[in-house]
C-alpha cells in the first residue's frame, strides 16, 4: 500500500471513530475519576485557552452532532499537522540527498 492511501484510510478511521464517540461511556474519564475519589476536583485550575470547550463544538444544540463535529475538527487539524510535518521531513531528505 503506497503512503498516500495510508494517509487516507488512517483520515478515515480516525474520521469514524469520532463520528461514533458520542457512544462513548458518559462515566469521567480516568484522571477526572481519581480527581473526583480524591477529592480535589473542585480546586483543579481551567485552561488558559480552550479551542473547543468539553469537546462540544460551540453553537450547536444537539450533543451528540456537536460531540462528533468537535472531533472532527480536532482530527482534522491533527492530520493536518502531522501530514505537514511528514512532507517537510521528506523535502528535507529529498534536499540532503542532492
Amino acid at each position: 500500500m503506497n503512503n498516500k492511501k495510508w494517509w487516507f484510510f488512517a483520515l478515515l478511521f480516525c474520521l469514524l471513530v469520532a463520528t461514533i464517540s458520542p457512544l462513548a461511556s458518559s462515566s469521567p474519564d480516568g484522571l477526572e475519576k481519581v480527581a473526583e475519589d480524591k477529592g480535589f476536583l473542585d480546586i483543579a485550575q481551567g485552561s488558559s485557552f480552550e479551542i473547543i470547550a468539553d469537546y462540544v463544538f460551540p453553537g450547536i444544540h444537539n450533543e451528540a452532532l456537536a460531540t462528533i463535529l468537535a472531533g472532527w475538527t480536532g482530527v482534522l487539524i491533527m492530520f493536518g499537522v502531522a501530514y505537514g510535518i511528514s512532507w517537510l521531513v521528506q523535502l528535507r531528505k529529498k534536499k540532503a540527498m542532492v
